[in-house]
């Protein structure tokens, strides 16, 4: 009965996840192209951009949580129940860590904690793709098809890296248009960072897409 209950929060997440995804995408596109808008409504709405851009980090760690504790108790890793709980612990306190990282995002700890939230994140996509090919828990009674969807998840944690690397212009010029007010020149540059930006996450999407075609299809 109870994984019952964790399958389907587990396909919810997923859900919530492309919905937030949505409406980030949405409300940058609209500050990125609203040239006539006041800067002080812009960085007003950018900012609320960054707080729905919380709900896809909680996506993350619930679906990293869920997902390991689901295979657990059907025995494609071991451990069982106990792992299945030790997860749960682990998804609350990591749930805990990324609102704190956000909350003290503007202080000095919080660029250290962001620094340790983004390390934590190369690591698990490393384990990710350890799994994925077998170098970890080779010996496990894993399918091939939850294999697949363990390093397709890997690259949508990798897209999210993409579209940070991408919105490093961004924050720059956005910077500059702070201090210096908006110019055509930067103007231009955020919203062909928006372009740049929305090219990787549609990547993403076709990653989430293909998780959920493996996770329905199961291809051995």
């Amino acid at each position: 009965m109870i994984v019952a209950w964790l399958l389907a929060a587990h396909i919810a997440v997923l859900g919530y996840w492309l919905g937030s995804e949505f409406v980030i995408n949405s409300t940058y596109r609209y500050v990125s192209y609203s040239d006539r808008m006041p800067f002080e409504e812009r960085s007003r709405l950018m900012e609320h951009v960054m707080h729905v851009d919380q709900h896809v980090r909680y996506a993350l760690v619930l679906q990293a949580s869920l997902g390991p504790a689901i295979a657990a108790l059907y025995g494609y890793i071991p451990g069982g129940e106990a792992t299945a709980i030790g997860f749960g612990i682990f998804g609350a306190f990591w749930f805990g860590f990324v609102e704190l990282v956000h909350r003290l995002r503007h202080s000095r700890i919080g660029k250290t904690l962001g620094a340790i939230d983004r390390t934590s994140r190369y690591v698990l996509m490393a384990v990710l793709l350890g799994v994925a090919t077998g170098l970890i828990g080779g010996a496990w009674d894993m399918p091939q098809w939850l294999r697949w969807k363990l390093a397709l998840f890997a690259c949508v944690m990798m897209c999210g890296v993409g579209i940070r690397l991408a919105l490093i212009a961004h924050f720059r010029t956005w910077a500059i248009m702070a201090r210096e007010g908006p110019t055509d020149e930067t103007n231009a540059i955020i919203k062909r960072t928006y372009v740049r930006a929305t090219s990787v996450l549609l990547l993403l999407w076709v990653f989430i897409t293909a998780i959920t075609v493996v996770s329905i299809w199961k291809p051995m």
